[in-house]
């Protein structure tokens, strides 16, 4: 098919042209040395991104999901309980995950559609006297519903209770995107994938610990190897790591941290609600719903959008690639065939939103969804001219 594929779903992400040339890179000796001017501002720079001055920042050659086991593994020992909230496919992937590691798993069910109930969660931390519960497991853009938990939120929830859990953070597709404050938000574990918000190839698991995590490293006792951020700890203080590293996740990712913190930050959270804002009003133009239950639950990153009853949603998923060479996300476990994804997040702009609004709209029209043609590219047209 003419043209380039339009990804537009919510992960992995488009990655800009400046970027990819980065990556573009011969390979050299990681052990020279010259490396450690690579690694050490790329490991202070990210620590910008996740808005910490007191955390410490680590790179492994993974994923996201590695980084969900890294935070665990290496702070918590088998038996200990945690708290979360499952709410979509990826908290419940990572309560599994806690299950497996031999962890005692206290799961909140909470309906796909809303995020964590602050209320709830006081409740849960006042009743816990003797502070069983040893780590909060929080999901902060579950983007299997395209909904956002209020983190800073959850940090009153604790501190109301006096309550001394350590609280783990998966911003995956969050962080880079919406608003992070790791070190406000009093957050232990804040953890990032490579593939989303920060615009490179998914290999990349990026975290950061607060001191207190750190310390918690003393006492666990759960397997790791690999995954021991002791290791990095001991090779990175010199600019090194502790086995080879991706140098082209590296290099990409000091151009992508340098066109993040040259646009700002809060410009990059400001242009990713103005992009989703006006995804959402195109929806709103179809006549059709979010997954998300209410305003506040909005996800700036990606949007999951309900396909009326007796509809497939896979089925417009399916035309949008055959048919209009557009890739748009699927709707997983509870809510597979009832949603299809936009994402919205990363290297894009109106134009790039258009796109994929424009090419959703062909694919729910030749599926006979009943829309009125060019509704909702025009609500997002008006919208973006008006707020350009």
């Amino acid at each position: 098919m003419a043209g380039r594929n339009h990804l537009c779903i919510p992960g992995p992400t488009n990655i800009p042209d400046s970027v990819q040339s980065a990556m573009l890179v011969p390979m050299e000796d990681h052990r020279s040395s010259d490396f450690p001017k690579l690694v050490q501002p790329l490991l202070e720079d990210l620590k910008k991104v996740f808005k910490t001055t007191k955390g410490q920042a680590f790179i492994f050659p993974a994923t996201g999901t590695a980084g969900w086991e890294i935070a665990l593994s290496n702070t918590l020992s088998p038996g200990d309980k945690v708290l979360i909230f499952r709410f979509g496919q990826f908290s419940h992937l990572w309560m599994e995950m806690a299950t497996r590691l031999g962890l005692s798993v206290q799961c909140e069910e909470v309906a796909w559609g809303e995020g964590i109930p602050l209320g709830r969660m006081e409740t849960i931390l006042g009743a816990d006297s003797r502070h069983e519960i040893k780590a909060i497991l929080a999901t902060h853009n579950e983007t299997s519903t395209g909904v956002t938990s209020d983190i800073g939120g959850i940090r009153k929830a604790m501190d109301a209770t006096g309550h001394s859990a350590l609280l783990f953070v998966d911003g995956v597709s969050s962080i880079g995107c919406i608003d992070f404050r790791m070190d406000d938000w009093g957050v232990d574990v804040a953890i990032s994938g490579s593939q989303k918000g920060l615009m490179l190839p998914a290999g990349g698991a990026m975290l950061a610990f607060s001191q207190k995590a750190l310390a918690a490293r003393d006492h666990s006792t759960c397997p790791k190897c690999f995954l021991d951020i002791q290791d990095h700890i001991n090779a990175n203080k010199d600019g090194y790591f502790p086995y080879t590293p991706s140098l082209p996740i590296l290099y990409g990712l000091r151009k992508s941290l340098d066109l993040l913190l040259e646009e700002g930050l809060e410009n990059v959270f400001a242009r990713h609600y103005r992009l989703a804002e006006g995804v959402r009003k195109a929806i709103e133009a179809w006549g059709l719903e979010l997954c998300a239950k209410e305003p506040k639950w909005h996800s700036d990153t990606v949007s999951a959008i309900l396909v009326p009853n007796g509809f497939n949603a896979q089925d417009v998923i399916t035309t949008a690639y055959n048919k209009y060479n557009i890739a748009l996300g699927a709707g997983l476990s509870q809510v597979a065939g009832k949603v299809f994804r936009i994402g919205h997040l990363g290297d894009l702009n109106d134009v790039s939103c258009l796109a994929a609004i424009a090419g959703t709209e062909m694919a729910l029209l030749d599926n006979s969804i009943e829309i009125q043609p060019g509704a909702g590219v025009g609500a997002a047209i008006e919208y973006y001219r008006n707020t350009a």
